[in-house]
């Protein structure tokens, strides 16, 4: 009986948290703000989103209450930028642990959006999770595709590169299978991420006919190609 009290009393002060105006709660200053907010803690928005001064976006969610008594806050969030969007089902836990399932992203590839792409690549991004999971920052597991399409350099004749794909399969390490989509490049190869937030990339190429003289020139660095034409290439990094 008294847990049946507790168990109500807990699900009232879900729903009342939840039911609280947005604006109540979000601040409007500090290294989380945001420039309006509209709506409930249970459904709301918050405009602008900006963290430690880095602009983030448009932010909107739909509360999942009933995990609040398990002690995570979940909700289903869509993020909107500068023609770039996000969409999924995102859950905070106890110890900065996160995760995400069921998540869709669209996003130009421009180095204003993400700062550490070279800054004259330019194409679409387009990503479909079933789950992505941190621990501390860290990621723990990835499962699902990540594809670049129309790839170009813009620089001089501005070279196209191609369209590739990346798929983790899910568990560990997180090693994800690379091959291209199409394009002047046969690719296929390993992508691997470290838990030091690295890459470790890979894989062979090869050419094919109508690429670009400047593609032909660029894998000539690579060495001699093996019998049925490929060069094996490997480089690493952070992000």
């Amino acid at each position: 009986m008294k847990r049946g009290v507790w168990i109500a009393l807990l699900a009232f002060a879900a729903v009342l948290i939840a039911r609280l105006p947005a604006s109540w709660v979000l601040p409007a200053h500090g290294s989380f703000t945001c420039q309006s907010v509209e709506g409930t803690l249970w459904s709301g928005g918050c405009g602008s989103l900006t963290i430690a001064r880095n602009p983030v976006g448009d932010v909107t969610w739909e509360l999942h209450p009933l995990r609040l008594l398990a002690g995570r806050l979940a909700a289903h969030v869509t993020l909107v930028r500068e023609g770039a969007s996000a969409n999924g089902d995102v859950e905070l836990g106890f110890g900065a642990k996160v995760s995400a399932r069921n998540l869709t992203a669209d996003l130009p590839l421009d180095p204003k959006l993400l700062p550490a792409l070279p800054a004259t690549l330019r194409g679409q991004a387009h990503a479909t999770l079933a789950l992505a999971r941190l621990d501390n920052g860290i990621l723990q597991e990835l499962k699902g595709t990540v594809e670049a399409h129309d790839l170009v350099d813009v620089k001089g004749n501005r070279t196209a590169l191609g369209s590739y794909a990346l798929t983790f399969p899910g568990g560990t390490p997180l090693v994800g299978q690379l091959k291209d989509l199409g394009g002047p490049l046969e690719v296929q190869g390993t992508v691997t991420l470290t838990p030091q937030g690295g890459f470790e990339v890979q894989g062979l190429v090869a050419a094919r006919n109508g690429a670009a003289p400047e593609l032909l020139d660029n894998l000539l660095f690579l060495g001699s190609p093996d019998a049925s034409g490929r060069r094996a290439f490997a480089l690493s990094g952070t992000f």
